[in-house]
C-alpha cells in the first residue's frame, strides 16, 4: 500500500524545564565520548534513567538524546515497550538488535554470531539450526546476548541504546536488561531509559533494583509549571496570549507537557488568540487530546477512520497499514485515506522503528482507543487479527499474542499455534512465556487424545519456574488413558526429576520403581530401573542400600547389551561400586563399560547425574586427568546446548573438585567460585550451591584460610541444614573439618560419629569417597588416642581393599599421625610412598611435611630437612599457603633455614621425567630404569612421582592418560 514520503508531523521543540535532566545526559554522553577514546577515567554509571507518569516527556528526552548522540557520530539503537506486546518474549531485545543484523547477510550474521548463534538466534527473531531438540537455558540466552551486546558495543563504538515506556516490556527483556546493564559502565556503552514506576509489573523487582541502585538514580520528571506551559501556548500563538489564558491551559493541561503542546497546536489550527472570550473553545479542544473527548473527536472523522484506527489499536505499533487494512476490511484507497485523516487530527504518525509502518504520535492516544473499543468488537478484532498475523508470515508467537485475548471455544487449531509457540519460547530461553500460552491452550480445551502430550508441555515448561506444579501436571497426565509407552516413559522421568528438584527423592525412587513393574516394554523396563537406582542411589534415607546393590550388581552382571540403557546401569553399578569401597579396578571396569558409546550430558530425557557419576569414578581412583577431560567435553556440550545454569554450575563445580584433589588449589578455587556464582543467579540451583560451598570450604581450609572457610559457611547457613540429598563432599563431614581447623574437636567428634553410623548403615565404607574415620581419628587423637588408632587402622583397612595409592596414603598419614613417636616413622614413610605413586600433590605434601616433622622429633635432622624441603616446595606448588608456613615452621624449630625453591611449571614434564615415563609404558622394571637413566630406583621413583602429579593419573592409567598428554615441544 502505497503511503507517501510522510515525515512525522511535529517538529523538534525545545524542552522547558529540564535542565537537571539535560545536564544529566550531557555528562553521560560526555563520560561515553571520553570512554570511547580511551581515556582512563572510572565512569560513575553506564545507565541512566528518567521516570514520571505518561505525558510528561520521557519519550521527548529520549528523542533529545538521540539527536545529541547522532550529532556527536554516536551509533544509536532503539526500542519502546507496548501496551499490548508484553506477551511477546524478547520483543524489545529484538528491536534494539534486529536494525544491527539487517545489515548483514545469513553468512555475515553467522560469523557475527559465532558459536552463539544457534542458542540467541530464536531470541533475536532467527533461525537457529539446531535447536528442535535442546532447548537453551534462560541463563545461557542471557549470557549469549550480553555477548551480542558486548560485541556490537565494541563493534559500533561509542554505542547508544534508548530504551522507552520499559513499564510495557517484556519480562524476558527486562530480565536481560537487569543482568547486562551494571556492565555498561565497562563497555564504550550508555543505556537510556525511561519508564512509568507505577506501572512495572511486580516481576521487574530486579530492573527496578539496578536502576535505583546503580550509579545515577533515576531522574523523576516533574510537571511544567504555569510560566512553562505559558511559554508553549505563546510559541504557538504569539505574545499577545493573555495570562489568565495561559493560566487556564495550565490547569486543564495539569502541567503535562505533551497535552499543553498538542492544545497549543490545536489552539494554532483554530486560529484562535488566546483571548479570555476563547476559553470555552480552548476546554473543548482539551478534552480531545485524551479520553472521552478523544474518542468523540476519532468518531467525528467518519466510521472507515474509526474502524482503521481500533485495527491500529489491537496490532500495536509498529502498525503495517496492509494489516490493519485487512483488519478493518476495507480497501486500500479508503485506509490512505483514513491514514490521512488520522495523521491530520495528531493520531498517528510514521514509526519510528526503521522497518516503516505506523505508531501512534502518544501512547497515551493508543491505550483510549484500544479501552473505548466494545469488548465484544475487541474480542472479534483480536481473533481475526491472529488470523492475518499467522496469513503474514509474522510467527506462531505473533499470532499467539491475540489468541490469549480470545475466548476458549474448543478449537484445534488454536490449541496448535499455541503449542507452536510454545515451542519456539521455549528455542528462545523463555519457558515463562511458553508456561502462559500452554496453559491457556489446556483452558481451550485439546482434544482428549492430544491432553496428556499437551500437560507434559506445560510440565516441562514450569520445570525451572515452579517444580511444584510441574509434578501435579505430570500427575495429572499420567493418569490420562491411552498413553502411548515412550511419551509415559518420558513424563515418568520428568516426574521423577521434579520430585526430586522439591526435595522428595523417596517419592522419586518409588514411582520410577513402579513403573520398572508395569513396563512391557524391555528397553522401557531397563530405562525405569536405571531411573529408580538414580534417585535411590542419591536419597540420603535410603531405607535398604544394601539390598538395592545386590540388585544392581545381578542386573549389571547379566546385561547382554551396550545400548543407552545397559550403559546408563553399568554407570550406575560402577559409582555403587566405588562409594561401596569395592576394589577400584571394578569401579573402573564398569565405567570404562559405560562410556562405549558415550553419556551425554544434555540428553532432556535422561539427566546428567550417571554421566557425572562416571567422570568423578576416575577421581577417586587415582585417574583425575581422565575425569577431567570427560568434565570438560560435557561442559562444552552444556555450553554448546546454551545450558549455562545449574548444569555449568554444577561442572564447574567438580571439576574444580578434581583439581582441589590433584592438589592445584588456585585453579581449583577459581573453578569452584566461578560455579558458585553462576549457581547464585540461577532460581532453584540449590543442590548446585551446597555441591560449590562445600568444596569451596575444603580449599580454603587446605590454603590455610580458615577464617575465610567460616565467613562463607556463615554466609550460606552451611552446617546448619542437612540436605535429603546425597551432596559430595559430604556436607556434615566439610563442616566437621572446618570445626577442626577452628579446633573444637568435641563438636566435631559428634557430628563425625553421626556420618558414620549413616554411612555404615548404606554399605558406603570408601574412605576416598567420604574420609570421614580420619577426621574422626583426629578429633579423638587428644582425649581418646586408642579409639582414634582403631579407627585410623580401620580406614587403612579400607583403603587398601579400595586400592588407590592416594586414599591408603592419606589413611597411613592419618594413623603415623594417631600413632605418634617413634613407631609412627615407619608409618609415615609408608604414606609417603604410597601417595608418591598417585596424582596427589597436596595430601603428598602433607604427608611429606608430616614424615620429616616426626623425623626431626626423633633427631633425624638430616633426613627431616630433605623431607620438610620436599614438602615445602611441594606445599608452595600448591598453593597450600598455611601448609607451606608449617613447613617453615617445622625447618625453623629444627634450626633449619629454607632453601630457595624451585618453581618449576607445574604440568610441564622436564626431559628426565618424560623419558621415564616412555620407559615405564614399555613395561621395564624399575632396576632397568634406574640402569637406563644411570639413577638410584629411589631417584626413579621421585620422577615417576612427578609424572604421576603432573599428568594426573597413577601407574594403571598412565597409558591412556599419555595418548593425550601435550607432546613435547620442539
Amino acid at each position: 500500500m502505497a503511503q507517501g514520503s510522510w515525515q512525522p508531523n511535529t517538529e523538534p521543540r525545545p524542552l522547558l524545564e529540564r535542565q537537571r535532566e539535560l545536564h544529566a545526559l550531557g555528562s553521560a554522553l560526555s563520560d561515553l565520548r571520553e570512554a570511547a577514546d580511551g581515556v582512563q577515567r572510572a565512569r560513575p554509571s553506564g545507565l541512566l534513567a528518567f521516570t514520571g507518569p505518561a505525558g510528561l516527556g520521557k519519550t521527548a528526552l529520549l528523542t533529545k538524546a538521540r539527536a545529541r548522540a547522532a550529532a556527536q557520530g554516536f551509533t544509536v539503537l532503539s526500542a519502546c515497550g507496548g501496551q499490548n506486546e508484553q506477551e511477546l518474549a524478547f520483543r524489545l531485545v529484538r528491536q534494539l538488535v534486529q536494525p544491527a543484523l539487517a545489515t548483514m547477510d545469513e553468512a555475515e550474521r553467522r560469523t557475527f554470531l559465532g558459536s552463539w548463534y544457534d542458542i540467541v538466534a530464536v531470541a533475536l527473531g532467527l533461525e537457529a539450526a539446531d535447536t528442535a531438540a535442546h532447548a537453551p537455558d534462560p541463563t545461557g540466552v542471557r549470557d549469549g546476548l550480553d555477548w551480542v551486546m558486548t560485541r556490537l558495543a565494541t563493534m559500533k563504538a561509542p554505542l547508544v541504546l534508548l530504551l522507552d515506556d520499559l513499564h510495557w516490556a517484556d519480562l524476558e527483556s527486562l530480565g536481560w536488561l537487569a543482568s547486562f546493564a551494571p556492565r555498561a559502565a565497562d563497555l564504550p556503552l550508555l543505556v537510556l531509559v525511561a519508564y512509568r514506576p507505577d506501572e512495572l509489573p511486580a516481576e521487574a523487582a530486579a530492573f527496578r533494583t539496578v536502576v535505583e541502585r546503580h550509579g545515577n538514580r533515576p531522574h523523576p520528571l516533574a510537571r511544567l509549571s504555569a510560566a512553562g506551559v505559558a511559554q508553549i501556548v505563546r510559541d504557538e500563538l504569539g505574545e499577545g496570549a493573555e495570562d489568565e489564558f495561559c493560566d487556564e491551559c495550565w490547569s486543564v493541561t495539569g502541567g503535562s507537557p505533551f497535552e499543553a503542546v498538542e492544545l497549543a497546536i490545536r489552539l494554532a489550527e483554530r486560529n484562535l488568540k488566546g483571548a479570555q472570550e476563547e476559553l470555552a473553545t480552548m476546554r473543548d479542544l482539551a478534552a480531545a487530546v485524551k479520553g472521552p473527548g478523544l474518542i468523540e473527536s476519532l468518531r467525528g472523522l467518519g466510521t472507515t477512520t474509526l474502524r482503521f484506527a481500533h485495527a491500529a489499536a489491537v496490532l500495536g505499533p509498529p502498525v503495517s497499514p496492509e494489516l490493519a487494512a485487512t483488519l478493518a476490511v476495507i480497501g486500500s484507497e479508503d485506509a490512505v485515506e483514513a491514514i490521512g485523516k488520522l495523521r491530520a487530527a495528531r493520531i498517528l504518525s510514521c514509526a519510528r522503528a526503521p522497518g516503516g509502518g505506523l505508531e501512534f504520535v502518544h501512547p497515551l492516544i493508543a491505550t483510549t482507543i484500544y479501552r473505548s473499543i466494545p469488548s465484544g468488537l475487541r474480542v472479534g478484532l483480536h481473533d481475526r487479527a491472529a488470523e492475518a498475523v499467522r496469513a503474514a508470515g509474522l510467527g506462531p508467537a505473533a499470532t499467539a499474542r491475540h489468541l490469549l485475548e480470545v475466548p476458549c471455544e474448543g478449537r484445534r487449531e488454536v490449541v496448535d499455534c499455541l503449542r507452536e509457540a510454545a515451542r519456539e519460547y521455549l528455542r528462545a530461553g523463555a519457558p515463562e512465556a511458553a508456561r502462559r500460552v500452554l496453559a491457556r491452550a489446556l483452558q481451550e480445551p485439546p482434544l482428549p487424545e492430544d491432553r496428556a502430550a499437551l500437560l507434559h508441555e506445560l510440565a516441562c515448561s514450569t520445570f525451572l519456574l515452579d517444580p511444584t506444579a510441574t509434578v501435579s501436571l505430570l500427575q495429572e497426565a499420567l493418569a490420562e488413558p491411552g498413553l502411548d509407552p515412550r511419551l509415559r516413559a518420558s513424563i515418568v522421568y520428568r516426574l521423577t526429576q521434579a520430585l526430586a528438584h522439591t526435595d522428595r527423592l523417596a517419592e522419586a525412587a518409588t514411582v520410577s520403581a513402579d513403573e520398572a513393574r508395569l513396563a512391557t516394554h524391555p528397553r522401557l523396563r531397563l530405562r525405569m530401573q536405571a531411573d529408580h537406582f538414580v534417585w535411590s542411589a542419591f536419597r540420603a534415607d535410603e531405607p535398604d542400600s544394601f539390598a538395592r546393590s545386590r540388585r544392581l550388581t545381578r542386573l549389571a552382571e547379566r546385561l547382554a547389551g551396550r545400548g543407552l540403557e545397559e550403559r546408563y546401569i553399568l554407570g550406575l553399578r560402577a559409582w555403587d561400586a566405588l562409594v561401596r569401597g569395592e576394589p577400584r579396578q571394578t569401579a573402573l571396569a564398569c565405567a570404562e563399560e559405560s562410556l562405549r558409546g558415550g553419556l551425554s550430558w544434555t540428553d532432556e530425557n535422561r539427566g546428567f547425574e550417571v554421566p557425572v557419576s562416571v567422570a568423578l569414578v576416575f577421581m577417586y581412583c587415582d585417574q583425575p586427568r581422565r575425569a577431567e577431560e570427560l568434565f570438560t567435553t560435557g561442559m562444552a556440550e552444556c555450553e554448546r546446548m546454551g545450558w549455562r545454569g545449574s548444569h555449568l554450575a554444577q561442572g564447574q563445580t567438580l571439576f574444580g573438585y578434581i583439581r582441589y584433589r590433584r592438589g592445584c588449589l588456585p585453579e581449583a578455587e577459581e573453578f569452584v567460585r566461578a560455579g558458585l556464582r553462576t549457581a547464585n543467579r540461577v532460581a532453584g540451583a540449590v543442590p548446585a550451591q551446597w555441591f560449590a560451598i562445600g568444596i569451596l570450604i575444603q580449599t580454603l581450609l587446605a590454603r590455610g584460610r580458615t577464617v575465610e572457610a567460616r565467613r562463607l559457611a556463615d554466609a550460606y547457613r552451611y552446617g546448619e541444614v542437612v540436605p535429603n540429598a546425597v551432596i559430595y563432599p559430604d556436607p556434615r563431614t566439610v563442616y566437621a573439618e572446618l570445626l577442626l581447623a577452628e579446633g573444637r574437636h568435641a563438636e566435631a567428634a559428634d557430628l563425625l560419629s553421626a556420618v558414620g553410623e549413616w554411612l555404615d548403615a548404606r554399605g558406603w565404607r570408601n574412605p576416598s569417597w567420604c574420609p570421614w574415620q580420619l577426621h574422626l581419628a583426629s578429633a579423638l587423637a587428644p582425649t581418646a588416642p586408642g579409639r582414634a588408632l582403631s579407627l585410623a587402622r580401620d580406614a587403612v583397612k579400607r583403603a587398601r581393599d579400595f586400592g588407590a595409592a592416594s586414599t591408603i596414603g592419606q589413611a597411613l598419614h592419618v594413623e603415623a599421625e594417631v600413632t605418634g613417636g617413634p613407631g609412627a616413622l615407619k608409618l609415615h614413610a609408608e604414606a609417603v610412598e604410597h601417595l608418591e605413586q598417585s596424582p596427589a600433590a597436596y595430601e603428598l605434601a602433607r604427608a611429606l611435611i608430616g614424615h620429616g616433622a616426626a623425623l626431626s622429633r626423633s633427631g633425624r635432622l638430616q633426613e627431616a630437612a630433605d623431607r620438610l624441603y620436599q614438602g615445602l616446595e611441594g606445599a608452595v606448588h600448591c598453593g597450600a599457603e598455611g601448609l607451606a608456613a608449617r613447613a617453615r615452621g617445622e625447618l625453623s624449630a629444627a634450626g633449619m633455614r629454607p632453601l630457595p625453591l624451585r618453581y618449576a611449571q607445574a604440568d610441564t614434564l622436564t626431559a628426565q621425567e618424560r623419558r621415564t615415563a616412555e620407559l615405564a609404558l614399555q613395561g621395564l622394571p624399575l632396576p632397568v630404569i634406574a640402569k637406563e637413566l644411570r639413577l638410584t630406583e629411589q631417584g626413579v621413583r621421585q620422577l615417576l612421582s612427578g609424572v604421576y602429579r603432573k599428568v594426573g593419573t597413577d601407574a594403571a592409567g598412565l597409558a591412556k592418560a599419555w595418548e593425550t598428554f601435550p607432546p613435547v615441544r620442539p
